[in-house]
């Protein structure tokens, strides 16, 4: 079998049964199912790609998440992660700008802009500059409120321990960045500065801007300073920003996305946590690091 549908639960309020197995294989017309992890995650052997429309039909409205995969080379030597919203759980920018009391506007540009409504380098000028002023132990009282998501040290713990290089990659800002990479043990991080004045924020961001082409970008030279092919490459993102990059990538996946990029991207998680990124490549609970 040349390709495989990935199914995994959201641990937090369901359970992957046999049942529902099943009856996922049935409508694909797969193979025997493979257990990756009990009750949360399962591979279904394929000859070929499945259609998916089947399988969300057959899935409903059940909190599992359907990833097709291709088996040959599936266990990849690089991961690309954004960093809001998704390997941290909200946009650090947004909380930044609640210290201003602009967080309801600045998050509404945040939006448009991570829907696609809006060029990102534009609107990371627009936000920021609405910033000046802004006292710096904003960015720390900022950092206090950062919480990562799920799964997301397992991920990289276990790809690392499988020599696979790991690279945050953000449109967000060197502060958090560094902070996040050394908490879940990321090999290189790399997002945008922050400019200020030793007491203050300036409004200003240094250029360039790292965007959507500089994540595409970012993928290519990491991919070719370790001498592997794109297919070997995974990278997981939820905004406009990240649409370029998971279109390139060997496995790209939409992690609890914009409808933009939940409808352009190859494969997407809706319902289960980071963890499901391992499942994906083919990796059992036994396989999986705690990162701790």
């Amino acid at each position: 079998m040349n390709h495989a549908l990935t199914l995994v639960a959201d641990r937090t309020s369901t359970t992957l049964s046999t049942a529902l197995i099943e009856q996922i294989r049935h409508a694909v017309q797969g193979g025997l199912p493979d257990i990756l992890s009990p009750g949360e995650a399962a591979d279904i052997p394929l000859p070929t790609a499945p259609d998916m429309t089947i399988v969300y039909a057959a899935l409903g409205d059940v909190a599992v998440d359907a990833i097709p995969v291709r088996t040959r080379g599936r266990r990849k030597g690089l991961l690309i992660a954004d960093m809001d919203s998704t390997i941290v759980t909200g946009e650090t920018l947004d909380e930044l700008a609640d210290f201003a009391g602009l967080k309801t506007e600045i998050a509404e540009i945040t939006k448009r802009s991570m829907n696609g409504g809006l060029d990102f380098a534009e609107a990371l000028r627009l936000r920021v500059s609405m910033l000046k002023g802004l006292k710096l132990d904003a960015l720390e009282k900022t950092w206090k409120r950062v919480q990562l998501t799920p799964g997301a040290r397992e991920l990289v713990a276990t790809m690392r321990a499988h020599n696979a290089l790991t690279a945050l990659v953000s449109g967000g800002f060197t502060f958090f960045t560094g902070r996040v990479k050394e908490l879940v043990g990321f090999d290189v991080h790399r997002s945008n500065v922050l400019i200020d004045d030793g007491a203050t924020l300036t409004g200003e961001v240094e250029e360039p801007i790292l965007d959507r082409d500089t994540k595409l970008a970012t993928l290519q030279e990491l991919a070719a300073a370790r001498n592997l092919k794109l297919a070997a490459t995974l990278a997981v993102g939820d905004g406009a920003n990240d649409l370029a990059m998971l279109r390139e990538a060997g496995l790209g996946v939409a992690f609890h996305a914009k409808p933009i990029v939940a409808r352009e991207a190859r494969a997407r998680i809706d319902h289960a946590d980071l963890r499901a990124l391992l499942f994906a490549q083919g990796y059992r609970l036994s396989d999986i690091r705690s990162g701790d």
